[in-house]
């Protein structure tokens, strides 16, 4: 871990790549497209919209629960999309092993658990977003949806006053259809919300000369 730079944030705990193993019958061939990264990927619907919308870029999306996965490989079967790895691990141990930093042109987050009885598990307090954050280019954004209108003013807060980050904040139409929960919560008049958190050029963290643990 970097030890002698500054970062550009105030977070203060400290995420321990080390102890984390790598995720098991897990390999991943990387090429020279632009690289999108979901995690939480659920039964698959938003990744395989966005890699049939886009074949010129890669997107791997990472799903942790057995049910959905076996969802989600299914239908990511059927469609044959050459552009996207759906992988059945955990989203945190994944991008330690396995993607470089530097590397990320853009990351989902797609209406995550709000843990509302455990605010240290929420993405923007756990130590791992700076991880996340130093696997990403500079100008690439993280997409980050809720239908918790807390969990998305907790994170702008965070945005504001500790990763000091550069964001817009946005209504999802009521026509979107990206994912399972997003069609639910619409359907129901529920307010969906999005940010848009863009890493800028010279942005450091502690991790940005860590290699990934397994490539």
């Amino acid at each position: 871990m970097t030890s002698t730079i500054t970062p550009s944030h105030q977070f203060r705990r400290v995420f321990h790549p080390k102890f984390l193993h790598a995720p098991k019958s897990v390999s991943i061939c990387h090429d020279d497209r632009p690289l999108y990264l979901e995690i939480g990927a659920g039964k698959g619907k938003h990744a395989v919209l966005f890699a049939t919308a886009n074949p010129d870029k890669r997107l791997i999306a990472v799903e942790r629960t057995s049910e959905k996965f076996s969802a989600f490989d299914k239908l990511s079967h059927a469609n044959s999309l050459d552009n996207l790895t759906n992988i059945h691990a955990d989203a945190i141990a994944f991008t330690v092993h396995f993607i470089h930093p530097n590397s990320l042109d853009g990351v989902f987050i797609l209406y995550p658990n709000p843990e509302p009885h455990n605010k240290n598990q929420r993405w923007l307090n756990m130590p791992f977003f700076e991880f996340l954050l130093s696997r990403m280019k500079a100008g690439a954004a993280i997409t980050l949806a809720s239908n918790i209108t807390e969990y998305i003013d907790e994170a702008v807060e965070l945005l504001d006053t500790v990763w000091y980050l550069p964001y817009v904040k946005q209504t999802i139409a009521k026509s979107s259809a990206r994912t399972h929960f997003e069609i639910k919560y619409l359907a129901r008049d529920e307010l969906c919300q999005e940010i848009i958190i863009t890493k800028p050029d010279g942005y450091l963290t502690r991790f940005d000369d860590i290699p990934a643990m397994s490539l």
